[in-house]
């Protein structure tokens, strides 16, 4: 059974009812090809499904695909069961309509649904989708295919959906990671990045809330949350709404969501003209309307004046790709412009005039004359000279995001990553801080790697001051957003000094290692390199000292390695059960949620771990949670319960 939103409305158990089925006659005949046509109509429903919401875009895809290869088996059985009826179809042709519902509430909820929503409750989502593979995979195992004569070739294409069946209901979820990392940077309380404009304009683009259109459907979908009250949990509808708020004021939008009004009224819509101006007419580099498009050797389309200030920085490389270029040419690409001219002809846009001789595209004129000498001083054989210029570099990328792409493409990042190495501590504290605030632009952070910056910031979080070791953490995160500098980092040590200072750091250094090690650990070999290097003790040290603030950081990291084999031998001893028991005892609601998600992990991979808890006496605090947890403890407390009562053991 489900609500207006498609949410899945359970027992405590888990378990949704199983539903009777009606056989019409004696033998059930109306039904089933009454059944059978409501199922044809449903797939023709969904196979009209296009355009869902990112972060479960695969999931749907999928499903939308495997469904409309459905139809041509129900018009076969129909054909055959007018002919030859076969015994028990009823049941299984009424239970595969009742999973082509469930299919079809869904997808609806991840086409129309709230962007935020979706990928806040992400897990949830998924597990609707497992209980409709659970379904499906049900009812076409039961239809009688032989005595119904069905053919050889539909037979074996339904044993390969029933087999692609249980292998996606086996898959583990598939949520973007960096998207997975922003959100819950951007849902902390406690995390001082929660409100910073990178992230937030970062998050803005994966779940395309960028455009006004997007943002003011987003708030009516967050409305019918609202008033269809489908978010139990209103703590977590708080949450969303205030980071629709914060998209919202990045785009100078008025912040009524909750009211139930009618939809939100523009604040200045010039203020956000950009987001209306077709994404391919916009340089990569300034992220303005390009006046002179050209192509460089990589195929890629800049505005000649960006192009050409970062070729002028002693830049070989393509910015979007990142690939050598073979020639620094540059082809106008009249095709383009003449779609440009055409557009803001049509829609009365003026293109932007841009500065004359500045040299640094549409960067001002005395703050390119700054950079420039800024530049110049980080050559300088003065010690004095040089260190006030990283000083200055360092405040000014902290201050806004255009200052970081401004200082960056001047061409500071290679003479800051040799300057990593000066032996002066002081002097290194600031340099790593300043390459710490130019990577938070996604852009800076290939180039500072390709630069070789890993090795000397690795260096310093080993040797360095205090701050300049928590700098160099915040930095490693920074960097390893991006994949292959996940696999550099963990190949150049890089875990070993961090795993250090999660064991002997302040607390802002043990909260910049501890973000660093969960990001790294994304990453299959470095879970293996944390383990190695001892991060068990540090982060069951975090679990015992409830005053450090870190129990929901320590329990992410946790449930990572639990995925290894090696992570789970040393976190399934029994002082760590004890410890987790606990935590689902007397730890906060979200503390409780982190606790059973790691139980339930290692009970899926080693049952001793099960029997360990029960002896502890958590049997009855899952119960309770199933009543009165989150949203998601509720699902982990019932799936935990589930294989417990698997166990000799129960209380």
């Amino acid at each position: 059974m489900e609500n207006e939103c498609g949410a899945k409305l359970i027992g405590n158990n888990g378990l949704s009812p199983r539903s009777s089925v009606s056989n019409g006659g004696p033998d059930g005949t109306v039904d089933v090809l009454k059944d059978l046509k409501k199922a044809n109509d449903l797939i023709e429903v969904i196979g009209g499904f296009s355009g869902f919401r990112k972060t479960q875009s695969k999931e749907c895809l999928n499903l939308v695909r495997r469904l409309k290869m459905l139809a041509p088996l129900l018009e076969e059985i129909r054909d055959l069961y007018d002919m030859v009826p076969a015994e028990g179809l009823s049941s299984h042709i009424g239970q595969l309509k009742e999973a082509l519902l469930l299919a079809k509430r869904l997808l609806k909820n991840c086409h129309n649904g709230s962007k935020i929503y979706l990928a806040f409750d992400n897990e949830a989502v998924m597990a609707r989708f497992h209980a409709v593979y659970d379904k499906l995979k049900e009812a076409l195992d039961g239809i009688p295919y032989d005595e119904l004569g069905v053919s050889v070739e539909l037979k074996e294409q339904v044993e390969l959906m029933s087999t692609q069946l249980k292998r996606a209901k086996c898959r583990k979820d598939t949520q973007d990671m960096e998207l997975a990392m922003d959100m819950m940077v951007v849902f902390s309380k406690n995390d001082e990045r929660n409100a910073d404009p990178v992230i937030l304009g970062r998050l803005a683009n994966k779940l395309e809330l960028h455009k006004i259109a997007d943002l003011e459907a987003e708030t009516e979908a967050i409305q019918k949350l609202v008033q269809r009250r489908c978010v139990s949990n209103s703590e977590s509808l708080q949450q969303i709404m205030e980071l629709l708020c914060k998209f919202k004021k990045i785009a100078g939008m008025e912040n009524n969501v909750a009211s139930g009004a009618a939809p939100v009224v523009l604040k200045r819509l010039q203020r956000c003209r950009s987001t209306l101006i077709p994404h391919e007419f916009l340089c990569p580099i300034s992220l303005e309307v390009m006046t002179d498009p050209v192509i460089v050797a990589t195929g890629q389309t800049y505005d000649r004046d960006s192009i050409q200030t970062w070729l002028n920085s002693n830049h070989q490389t393509c910015p979007k790709t990142g690939q050598t270029l073979e020639h620094l040419s540059l082809a106008p690409n009249y095709a383009l412009k003449n779609l440009i001219l055409q557009w803001c002809q049509k829609h009365d846009y003026e293109l932007p005039k841009k500065e004359v001789g500045s040299g640094f595209g549409d960067t001002p004129p005395d703050l390119a004359r700054e950079i420039s000498s800024l530049v110049h001083n980080l050559s300088s054989s003065q010690l004095d000279v040089q260190k006030e210029a990283i000083i200055k570099i360092r405040v000014l990328s902290k201050e806004n995001p255009e200052n970081r792409v401004w200082i960056a493409n001047s061409g500071v990042i290679p003479p800051l990553v040799k300057l990593l190495s000066y032996p002066d501590l002081n002097f290194q504290e600031h340099t790593v801080t300043a390459l710490l605030n130019l990577s938070i632009d996604d852009a800076n952070k290939r180039l500072i790697a390709r630069e070789g910056a890993i090795p000397a910031i690795i260096e310093i979080l080993q040797h360095g001051t205090e701050e300049a070791k928590e700098n160099s953490a915040a930095a490693l995160f920074s960097l390893s957003m991006l994949d292959e500098n996940k696999v550099l980092i963990g190949t150049l040590k890089g875990i070993p000094p961090l795993v250090a200072l999660l064991r002997d750091g302040t607390i802002r250094g043990k909260k910049d290692a501890a973000t660093a090690l969960f990001n790294l650990s994304m990453n299959q070999a470095n879970k293996s390199r944390a383990i190695k290097a001892g991060i068990i003790q540090p982060l069951l040290f975090l679990l015992q000292d409830k005053n450090l603030g870190m129990v929901d950081e320590a329990l992410s990291i946790l449930l990572l390695l639990a995925s290894h084999p090696e992570g789970r031998t040393e976190i399934g001893r029994n002082s760590f059960i004890e410890i987790l028991v606990n935590i689902i005892i007397d730890g906060t609601p979200k503390n409780k949620e982190c606790a059973t998600s790691l139980l339930l992990e290692l009970g899926r991979n080693n049952s001793p771990s099960i029997l360990v808890a029960l002896q502890f006496g958590v049997y009855e605090h899952l119960v309770e949670l199933t009543r009165c947890g989150t949203s998601r403890a509720q699902r982990k407390a019932s799936s935990l319960l589930q294989y417990m009562s698997k166990c000799e053991h129960i209380p």
